[in-house]
């Protein structure tokens, strides 16, 4: 009777691994959307109307018609399969919000950092500041409507960018481009990581 009942007895579900992802870039350039998209919980977002006091002090250029900004961060959660569960750390694009970069960097298998060619430049301070933690980072061109397009290889040039690290249109608006974006940077960081020597 114990051992027909033992048979019965199932064992437990594997849980899935947790992996931490950060989504950078400059300002304006579609973190807090991409979150929302991706998200398969409701977003927390930590966004605040622009107001006159941010005249002269964030560079709308671009971006004229933005009316909200990111202060603290974006958070969202998405699952791939059943063998892992992506935490989303949206941080905040402005100079002034910066120092929060390395809390929610701590932790981080990655980054994607959005660009946005119409402030290519914007994208600098992140690549610099992925580059010097040695955290694995992939560039998401984000093809927004009536900007120019550009090939993914003069993209690379402009940012002075390692032929390894992988550079990707999306649309972050639609899920599933944000999904694949998702996928490649975890793919990238897993890669390079098992390419790390281990410590002796």
């Amino acid at each position: 009777m114990d051992s027909a009942r033992s048979d019965r007895v199932k064992a437990p579900k594997k849980l899935p691994t947790a992996i931490k992802l950060l989504v950078a870039g400059g300002f304006g350039v579609g973190k807090t959307t991409l979150v929302g998209a991706v998200s398969e919980i409701r977003p927390l977002r930590t966004e605040e109307v622009l107001t006159d006091l941010s005249v002269g002090v964030d560079d709308v250029a671009g971006v004229e018609a933005k009316n909200t900004t990111t202060v603290a961060m974006d958070f969202g959660r998405i699952s791939v399969g059943e063998e892992y569960v992506l935490y989303l750390f949206g941080t905040p694009g402005q100079e002034r919000f910066w120092f929060m970069w390395d809390e929610l960097a701590a932790g981080a298998l990655g980054a994607v950092i959005l660009a946005d060619t119409r402030r290519l430049a914007d994208c600098f301070p992140a690549v610099d500041y992925f580059e010097r933690r040695k955290t694995p980072f992939v560039v998401a061109v984000n093809c927004f409507d009536g900007a120019r397009t550009y090939d993914l290889d003069e993209v690379r040039l402009a940012l002075g960018l390692n032929p390894a690290i992988p550079i990707v249109l999306c649309d972050a608006r639609r899920r599933e481009s944000g999904k694949e974006v998702l996928i490649t940077l975890v793919q990238h960081s897993m890669e390079r990581n098992s390419k790390r020597p281990t410590p002796a």
